[in-house]
């Protein structure tokens, strides 16, 4: 038996040696039978026993391995129905390990409905049922979808009731041209629908192709001496027009269908922004965020293969776009491309930004996925700042703190190989930042070109420990450094020289451990926790402004 398998118990290797060489989705239950993982493998035997083999470098796998008790595995045709199924089972259970899309369930969507005289109604439904009729969307902001449907309702002349307001006689959209008045047969289901097929065709951002149509429509309506028709068509004509003229044209040249899709990750957050260029215009905007597992771990493939396969399930076959343009290349790419040409009927390619074009709109999009992880930001911190007093109590307890955390101070170096070595120190109160007692340091015991992160960080703990010992400052009720168990032992020992008891933890960046003082074994906090949030946020915040005092000093002395 491979060594590496041996930690594993014999029930679970033995149902490793039962997966099938077929490709499908496999489950991983916990011992108390929850689903913990869901997968997708083109060959299930060699996917679920790559988790039980060799080093796990992941502290995801780390954590997960050991839990699995179970295994399932659902077989079926092709890699691109294992996709498929994989998509639908995630979104069912819901598994912890997995990168889930937040609040998909919210998303509204255009419905038109299916029937003689179809309306279109805003939905609120994950699972689209396709009996009800056709689906356009999600759309991610809910003021622009109401600014669209405003839009259609002015251009379009659909029906807006469920039933008849009158028995003999249309209602005022009739007579504001709003309503062709389907119920009192002003109009055949026949011409009803080739209305539908115009907004069909709007919702889908082909609108050059809408308005090429629309105009064929009104010399006919001319040449017939529909002059009524013909007026109300060119109104469509034009409000359409104007709708476009608010919309950056990408490609002057080009009828480009595209997506570009940029990722911004920070610590537990994942932000996703898609930019929508059809028939060579942005023409929209999706913004979406992820719960992730390990703050730092999850990996590109994960993250963008989640991505792909959660958005564009949401989409019909018609909105798909041509061309898909991304930051870097992934594992399964090929597998992806394959199942959107597929249901585009065409060629679907992913690829990486090369063209001049291509990399501003990439850019752009990236611009915005970090706009997004700002708000989210926010956001957490404002609701770390109502549940700090559970927050707090929480971090006392696990932290072994003689005293409620209300001040925070944490401490962190930057340099580049030794040179301009600098470090800050930010202050937080009751979980939210205090700047004008933030402070920068320049190193005095380091030579330039010397790179000792220990040495940097007790030359400046020092400092603060003279101060404090020297009663010019009042001590914190809480000391964090950035680093592993070694920084936190070497901040420790200068502590004891000036004869101070205080509380001083570290943390560890790739694993989020939290090493304290006289402990071999880390803390772990579940990776969900507003503890953790708060403790990674406050780090970063450390972080930032290190980096951006580096920065200033860098600039300067190439100047000089």
């Amino acid at each position: 038996m491979n060594s590496s398998k041996k930690q594993y118990s014999k029930s679970i290797l033995e149902q490793v040696a039962l997966m099938p060489k077929l490709p499908g989705c496999y489950q991983y239950f916990d011992k108390d039978n929850n689903i913990i993982y869901i997968g997708k493998a083109k060959n299930l035997f060699n996917r679920v026993n790559s988790y039980f083999v060799g080093k796990k470098d992941s502290p995801k796998l780390q954590i997960m391995v050991p839990q699995i008790k179970r295994i399932e595995c659902i077989v079926v045709n092709s890699e691109i129905e294992a996709l498929i199924l994989e998509n639908e089972l995630i979104k069912k259970h819901k598994p912890k390990y997995n990168v889930l899309l937040k609040d998909d369930k919210k998303f509204p969507y255009f419905l038109i409905t299916k029937e003689d005289y179809p309306k279109i109604t805003i939905v609120r439904k994950a699972n689209k049922n396709s009996l009800k009729g056709k689906y356009y969307g999600p759309y991610t902001d809910s003021k622009a979808m109401y600014a669209t449907l405003e839009v259609i309702n002015k251009i379009f002349p659909l029906k807006k009731c469920t039933t008849p307001k009158y028995k003999s006689r249309p209602c005022l959209y009739y007579d504001i041209g709003q309503c062709c008045a389907p119920c009192q047969n002003k109009i055949s289901p026949d011409e009803y629908k080739k209305i539908i097929k115009n907004v069909e065709l709007f919702l889908s951002g082909k609108r050059k192709e809408l308005i090429k149509k629309l105009k064929e429509e009104m010399q006919k309506a001319s040449k017939s001496s529909n002059f009524e028709k013909a007026l109300l068509l060119r109104n469509s004509i034009r409000d359409i027009e104007k709708t476009m003229e608010k919309q950056n044209i990408v490609f002057k040249t080009s009828n480009a269908n595209q997506d570009y899709i940029g990722i911004t990750t920070s610590s537990n957050l994942i932000s996703i922004s898609i930019l929508q260029v059809r028939q060579g215009r942005l023409i929209n905007k999706k913004d979406f965020s992820f719960s992730q597992i390990l703050s730092n771990e999850t990996d590109f493939d994960e993250i963008i293969e989640s991505t792909l396969r959660e958005y564009y399930m949401m989409l019909n076959d018609e909105q798909l776009p041509t061309k898909i343009v991304i930051l870097n290349t992934f594992k399964n790419i090929e597998l992806y491309k394959k199942w959107l040409s597929l249901r585009l009927k065409k060629e679907v390619k992913i690829i990486k930004a090369t063209s001049k074009t291509d990399k501003e709109m990439l850019k752009l999009a990236q611009k915005n996925s970090e706009f997004n992880i700002n708000q989210l930001k926010l956001k957490e911190l404002s609701n770390i700042q109502n549940d700090y007093n559970e927050i707090g109590a929480y971090l006392q307890e696990k932290l072994k703190l003689k005293n409620f955390p209300h001040t925070i101070e944490c401490y962190d170096i930057s340099h580049i190989q030794g040179t301009n070595t600098v470090a800050s120190g930010v202050y937080f109160e009751n979980g939210q930042p205090k700047k004008s007692k933030y402070r920068k340091y320049k190193l005095k015991t380091i030579k330039n070109g010397e790179v000792d992160d220990f040495k940097s960080m007790q030359e400046i703990l020092s400092r603060r420990f003279k101060r404090i010992k020297n009663k010019e400052i009042e001590a914190p009720d809480l000391i964090i450094i950035d680093g592993g168990k070694g920084q936190l032992s070497s901040v420790i020992k200068i502590m004891k020289e000036y004869n101070l008891k205080l509380n001083i933890v570290s943390i560890a960046k790739r694993e989020e451990e939290i090493f304290l003082p006289n402990q071999s074994k880390p803390i772990i906090f579940a990776i969900n926790s507003p503890a953790l949030h708060l403790l990674q946020r406050i780090r970063d915040e450390a972080h930032r402004f290190a980096i951006t005092f580096h920065r200033q000093l860098r600039s300067k002395s190439m100047l000089n």
